[in-house]
């Protein structure tokens, strides 16, 4: 479960962090201890930037659906781009 602090970090944050802990882990010299312990916080990090994503995308996908929704409204091609006629 991921605490409040992780919950505060920004996805450029958790995505640098998360960077850092894969390259101690490829680098290795350390501990068994120390590697589950940076491991653990990798998975940690890695649900941070998983749920910065996904509301990313769904706002996204929320913004998409409120234009298509407009031009429908308006008798638009939501394909068409500005709905003049380009020939």
């Amino acid at each position: 479960m991921t605490s409040k602090v992780d919950e505060a970090l920004g996805y450029e944050q958790a995505r640098d962090e998360l960077i850092e802990v894969v390259r101690r882990l490829e680098t290795g010299g350390t501990t068994l201890e120390e590697s589950l312990a940076l491991w653990e916080r990798g998975e940690e990090l890695a649900k941070v930037c998983r749920r910065w994503l996904e509301g990313a995308r769904a706002r996204l996908d929320a913004a998409l659906a409120e234009e298509s929704g407009e031009a429908e409204d308006s008798g638009e091609d939501p394909g068409s781009g500005s709905g003049r006629d380009s020939g």
